[in-house]
């Protein structure tokens, strides 16, 4: 078998040595095989994909919605499309709060039914039980703390998170508890950067960021926000990479003036 094209698998234990030796880890979502595939093959390490599917695939204004047989249907595109990142699945609001038998089954389903590595959920000490159980049947898990969409009923806002001294307190709290469970990498969304970098060098398990600044182990951001594709959401967080709602309604107009035209297609472009 030949050896020269070998590509190395990014892995949770790959992550914990990027950490240590100082290298930045990059995180995109992805939600389809397409994207998934681009994404894969411009080095992106870990691909989430994210409960985020709800607002920019579906069209719904939270990720409540969302269903365990559509987070999967989603997972098993991007599985298909990587050849080297890490692949993380969000866990959808209802399949493991509350209930860690349930919480069991979802993440069994999510990784028999996609053949992802991973799964993420929302949340500290709450969702502690969940956490061990699923943890128990050798699945890696990736927590999420700060601002965690799926309770957005409950803080009523997409406000910052953790400013509070006592807020605070509970994040460097379930942080730690959370890598004393045994997950192997935390999501901090919307907290401010003190409290990250506090946080980061608390742990030895890496941090990933959004809105979360510079201080923390890595940085993710949804694909349709770097890319421009979505126009209304401009957090302060998020950098654009590329104005591609403008290329492609350029693209899509021009391709419309052609038909009616009848300048598409052209005799060369007929058999």
């Amino acid at each position: 078998m030949s050896q020269h094209k070998e590509v190395k698998l990014v892995t949770t234990h790959q992550l914990l040595a990027m950490k240590q030796r100082g290298e930045k880890i990059s995180m995109l979502t992805a939600y389809d095989f397409s994207m998934a595939s681009i994404l894969d093959g411009a080095g992106v390490d870990v691909l989430l994909v994210g409960d985020s599917a709800s607002n920019v695939m579906a069209g719904h204004e939270t990720t409540l919605p969302i269903t365990l047989d559509q987070m999967i249907y989603h997972a098993q595109s991007v599985v298909r499309a990587v050849k080297r990142a890490l692949v993380v699945v969000d866990m959808p609001f209802g399949s493991y709060q509350g209930n860690s038998r349930e919480a069991l089954r979802s993440a069994i389903r999510i990784m028999k039914e996609s053949g992802a590595h991973s799964v993420k959920l929302e949340g500290g000490a709450e969702i502690g039980e969940s956490i061990s159980r699923i943890l128990t049947a050798g699945i890696p898990v990736m927590g999420h703390l700060g601002l965690t969409p799926q309770s957005i009923y409950k803080f009523g806002t997409y406000t910052v998170r953790a400013k509070e001294d006592a807020e605070a307190q509970k994040l460097l709290e379930d942080a730690q508890k959370l890598q004393d469970l045994g997950c192997f990498a935390l999501v901090l969304e919307k907290i401010p950067a003190a409290l990250a970098l506090r946080v980061s060098e608390q742990l030895s398990i890496p941090t990933i960021g959004i809105g979360a600044g510079p201080g923390v182990d890595g940085q993710v951001l949804v694909i349709h926000d770097l890319l421009g594709i979505t126009k209304e959401f401009k957090p302060r967080f998020l950098r654009r990479y590329a104005e591609l709602h403008e290329v492609m309604t350029d693209a899509v107009q021009r391709y419309v003036a052609d038909v009616k035209s009848r300048d598409f297609p052209s005799a060369a472009e007929g058999y």
